[in-house]
């Protein structure tokens, strides 16, 4: 229980960093791009990463405040992080090929439920 209750309060902080930095960039933007979301993106890949090779490296993180940095916090600031990372495990590992239908996978797969999801809603919420 108290691994889940760590998990949630750094989740939520991550949701809040990630709408923080999200909103200030959109109201900055010249043009449609999603740079917030974009910037979530790197930089959820860029700490986990960071954190990864220093915990490697020696760095000293109970593993309660890893998980909660990890899971919690960067899980809640952006999936993409968690993605990131696992394929280049996979690639760092030799296994290029695993990596790289990882990645189509994951990509035709999101698109084809981002598209269900929106057919679901016009036909379940039409009026």
């Amino acid at each position: 229980m108290e691994k889940f209750l760590w998990v949630s309060i750094a989740g939520g902080l991550g949701s809040g960093a990630r709408y923080a930095l999200a909103s200030w960039l959109a109201e900055r933007a010249t043009s449609a791009f999603p740079w917030g979301t974009l910037a979530v993106n790197v930089l959820g890949c860029l700490a986990l990463a960071f954190l990864s090779e220093a915990a490697g490296a020696g760095l000293s993180l109970t593993p309660l405040q890893r998980l909660a940095l990890t899971t919690g916090f960067l899980g809640g600031f952006t999936t993409y992080s968690a993605f990131n990372q696992e394929t280049l495990a996979a690639l760092q590992s030799g296994a290029a090929l695993s990596a790289s239908i990882y990645v189509g996978v994951t990509l035709a797969t999101c698109l084809l439920a981002g598209l269900g999801g929106q057919l679901a809603a016009r036909a379940l919420c039409a009026p």
